[in-house]
């Protein structure tokens, strides 16, 4: 399947390379596949997905830096190594500060590659699952009305319902109807539960 969990995507339009390369990770049980353009590499891939892409900066169509700047915008949890020939090492520092990973100078060091490929594939892990979390609690958030979301917002703060009534001006019994529908919304089995919700949010959600 296109989206195989923990797979390397190797992106070159050199054809020797990508065997190589796909011969180096294979031998040592990385799974790994190959295209030859990122337009290929697009056509065959889910962004939100556990995987290390070993891209060339320069190739015919979109460039390597244009392929970056998409997966970033997509908000992808991919991570990318930059694999760039001597001349190209300017615009591969570059693209680590765009969120590229890391970047490998040609001809490859085997081990060295191998080595950041796996800290890679870790760090995406990690990703992926922040981010189905997010998504998860983000869920939760949009079920609540903007009455919900700001009494959510005076309990993460501290505060009780006497105090909370009091700043939105009802009765003590309407904020505990409100809490109520919160904590059952947002499926959080105590305060401190929903804390963590809230400070998972990003900031424009939560306010």
């Amino acid at each position: 399947m296109p989206n195989d969990p923990e797979l390397v995507h190797i992106i070159d339009d050199d054809a020797s390379i990508r065997s190589s390369l796909t011969w180096l990770l294979e031998a040592v049980d990385i799974a790994a596949r190959s295209y030859d353009s990122a337009e290929a590499f697009l056509a065959d891939l889910e962004p939100i997905s556990v995987g290390v892409l070993i891209l060339d900066v320069r190739m015919p169509g979109m460039s390597g830096m244009q392929l970056l700047e998409h997966l970033v915008a997509q908000e992808s949890t991919l991570q990318i190594i930059i694999l760039t020939g001597h001349g190209d090492v300017p615009m591969a520092v570059r693209a680590m500060s765009h969120g590229a990973f890391y970047f490998v100078q040609k001809p490859v060091n085997g081990p060295q590659l191998v080595e950041k490929v796996r800290e890679a594939m870790l760090k995406s892990r990690a990703a992926y699952s922040q981010k189905i979390r997010l998504d998860d609690i983000k869920t939760r958030f949009e079920r609540l009305t903007p009455r919900e979301r700001e009494v959510m917002g005076l309990i993460v703060s501290g505060c009780a319902n006497k105090v909370i009534a009091a700043e939105l001006g009802v009765v003590e019994r309407t904020v505990e109807v409100h809490r109520h529908r919160v904590m059952e919304k947002m499926e959080a089995a105590s305060v401190a539960d929903l804390v963590m919700m809230q400070q998972t949010l990003t900031p424009d959600v939560a306010e």
